[in-house]
């Protein structure tokens, strides 16, 4: 069989064996392979029965096919059939070079992923696995472009013939946007699993602008994330609170939620400027309201809750590559039980908002800290080289969002028309107060009213009066200062991973503001 199939046409010798030895000349090769990959998959303890599902001769026959491309087409994919019925109807029964070629680079690739399920098996099996890592992608869509126009090609794929974890079900989604797509998803999966309350994340750059847990909003939040009138399910809830945590940066997020998406999320979502949303399911009524967003082109992904991402995770960087276990390490109040500080009492809110600060910088871009209450993250540091830099982005962000509910603030006269996001955007300014002559004059005509400068005094003394805030940090405090900014903020709590030569002086710096600081030996680290 492979003297037929590997005999050059042509070649003097080779038809002079083929002639003693009987052999005729193999034209056409068609070749489907053991089903291994569904083997392991359906009796993965089994040793001997996965053994048995190693095809041998099949891939023999598909090489010696393909090294051949000269003479011989190598079909090892029902999907080429009708390319080839095609290509002998053009052809007087026969097929071009090219197309041969393009049929051989598919079954070397393809022999090359099956052997790559085989070794990576194999290598789980055995007290010393080879060093050589073998990882097979398989481009399932391809990308308008990667992280810049200029990045071509791009493309989503499969890793080792697996299935992706969720499915398109509307508009185009690009490199950035599946990114955050993956992280926001993996986020509130693990936030609801831990708090038992539907989750929603809002993401920007892959890392969250805000998540949160779906509780009932109050009458001030309400009015404040100017949600008056709409019906709000804790599903819903979620959404506007992640939203809202930093209304500004949540401009064009990607969204992921927990649970089903019902109408009245789509109709918060309806109204805000968002790229797209991943969710395990929606209702039919939701699912319209969303691929009608963006003239179609809102992005919709379908996750799938049972999809188990593999133990191990791979990537190239510089020309080089890496290889690490992903981190399935659980953030629960488990994590939360060496308490280090005098004061030992926790309370079941702390935990809640302590939990949700560790999943929220989980999926962050370190180094991150994340400050939350209530359930709700109030704001996110992230991708800073200073800890203390994390605290003080954050801790701005924290007073933003508190400000927004002062007095002069939600009393700020817009003039009719004035833009849903514009709106976001002129109480932010008014807030942060440092605009030049020309913006100002810009600002201004947003307003029936121009509003007095909110003072400083006024910023402080409504800051006062925030407290039982939790603070969450991937990695420890070095110095105490991180401590002395966040108690500025009302922080109480926190939960960080401990292990720094200044840890006694960080705990002192607690016990002086009278906090509860648990140590997680967890350093949670993401890039």
């Amino acid at each position: 069989v492979h003297g037929g199939l590997l005999a050059a046409r042509g070649n003097a010798k080779h038809q002079a064996d083929m002639e003693q030895h009987g052999i005729r000349p193999i034209d056409l090769v068609v070749v489907n392979l053991y089903p291994f990959r569904e083997a392991i998959a359906a009796k993965p303890d089994d040793f001997a029965y996965c053994i048995e599902n190693i095809d041998i001769g099949g891939p023999a026959m598909i090489r010696a096919s393909a090294k051949n491309s000269a003479h011989v087409a190598i079909l090892s994919s029902p999907s080429q059939y009708p390319k080839i019925m095609e290509q002998m109807k053009a052809n007087n029964g026969c097929t071009s070079m090219a197309f041969r070629r393009n049929l051989a680079a598919a079954a070397f690739a393809l022999t090359s992923a099956y052997d790559s399920s085989v070794s990576q098996w194999m290598a789980a099996q055995v007290t010393e696995p080879p060093s050589t890592k073998t990882v097979a992608f398989e481009v399932e869509r391809p990308l308008k472009y990667g992280c810049n126009p200029h990045q071509l090609p791009a493309g989503l794929c499969s890793v080792n013939g697996g299935k992706l974890p969720f499915e398109v079900v509307s508009g185009t989604p690009g490199y950035i946007n599946l990114l955050d797509a993956v992280n926001a998803w993996q986020l509130v999966f693990e936030l609801a699993k831990a708090t038992g309350k539907p989750a929603a994340a809002s993401f920007k750059h892959v890392s969250p602008a805000g998540a949160a847990i779906g509780v009932p909003l109050t009458e001030a939040e309400v009015g404040v994330y100017e949600v008056q009138g709409k019906p709000l399910t804790p599903m819903a809830n979620a959404y506007v609170r992640a939203r809202n945590a930093d209304p500004m940066c949540s401009f064009g997020d990607f969204v992921a939620v927990s649970h089903d998406v019902d109408i009245a999320t789509a109709n918060i979502l309806k109204i805000e400027v968002s790229d797209g949303i991943i969710a395990p399911s929606f209702e039919p009524a939701a699912l319209e309201v969303l691929k009608a967003k963006k003239g179609g082109k809102f992005i919709v992904l379908k996750a799938d809750p049972n999809f188990q991402p593999p133990d191990m995770e791979y990537r190239m960087c510089g020309g080089l590559g890496f290889m690490q276990k992903r981190n399935d390490k659980i953030c629960d109040a488990s994590c939360l039980d060496k308490v280090v500080t005098k004061k030992k009492d926790l309370p079941e809110q702390a935990k809640l908002d302590m939990i949700t600060g560790m999943i929220a910088i989980k999926y962050t871009q370190s180094n991150s800290v994340g400050y939350s209450k209530d359930g709700m993250m109030i704001g996110v540091g992230a991708g800073q080289q200073s800890r203390v830099d994390c605290v003080k982005l954050a801790g701005r962000k924290v007073a933003t969002w508190r400000l927004r509910f002062h007095p002069r603030v939600t009393g700020l006269q817009f003039k009719e028309g004035v833009k849903r996001q514009d709106r976001v955007n002129a109480r932010v300014r008014y807030i942060e107060g440092d605009m030049d002559k020309a913006e100002y004059e810009q600002w201004s005509k947003n307003f029936d009213v121009v509003p007095e400068p909110l003072t400083a005094e006024e910023k402080a003394s409504f800051l006062a009066g925030l407290d039982g805030v939790t603070i969450a940090s991937d990695a420890f405090f070095p110095f105490r200062d991180s401590i002395d900014h966040a108690s500025k903020l009302g922080v109480k709590y926190i939960a960080q991973p401990g292990g720094s030569v200044a840890d006694e002086e960080v705990i002192s710096a607690c016990d002086g503001y009278g906090m509860t600081m648990s140590f997680t030996d967890l350093r949670l680290f993401h890039h």
